[in-house]
């Protein structure tokens, strides 16, 4: 019996040892996206397939970064970092992200958006993405959400090839500044 207690309780330590390395994983990869600046005391999540999350770093800033590699048509090597205020626009995202059919997708977010349903992220937040197959070859994308804003009331062009940023879908709770070389 002592020994059957033993071995369950090793097990359970070394169960315990694995769970603690993937969260240290989990976190390094997550943090990968984040500025410098603010890498220390952001926050990293890990999102359940309810569309909830589970807090894995508890940070002292605004910024958040989580693993987004399981949405579908994603890199294998796939993070994203935002402010902690956009959390309710990423869930509802990643619901619509997991629509695989695009059509409906589409129409689902032409819904959403249509009916006022659709949640604005912060004005002046920043997405900011890092995608690849890996870490090594990841790429750097990063966006402003500006939801609302126009060409008018930003003074951007909403069309790239400017050779500077530009509002994307203006007008809209997606409309959001496209950082050049990004």
């Amino acid at each position: 019996m002592k020994c059957i207690l033993a071995l369950s309780l090793s097990v359970l330590a070394m169960s315990a040892g694995a769970y603690a390395q993937s969260n240290e994983e989990l976190i390094d990869k997550a943090l990968a996206a984040a500025p410098r600046n603010m890498k220390e005391g952001a926050t990293v999540i890990k999102w359940k397939a309810d569309f909830t999350y589970e807090v894995i770093k508890k940070g002292t800033n605004k910024m958040v970064c989580y693993d987004r590699s399981d949405e579908p048509g994603r890199q294998p090597f796939a993070v994203q970092c935002t402010s902690l205020a956009n959390l309710p626009r990423v869930a509802q995202n990643r619901k619509f992200e997991m629509m695989t059919d695009k059509s409906a997708r589409d129409a689902a977010l032409a819904k959403a958006e249509a009916d006022g349903s659709r949640i604005k992220p912060e004005f002046g937040s920043v997405f900011i993405s890092l995608s690849g197959p890996d870490k090594e070859h990841a790429h750097a994308h990063t966006t402003v959400a500006v939801p609302g804003a126009t060409k008018e009331s930003l003074g951007l062009p909403d069309t790239p090839g400017q050779g500077g940023a530009w509002l994307m879908n203006p007008g809209t709770s997606t409309a959001h500044i496209m950082t050049p070389g990004s």
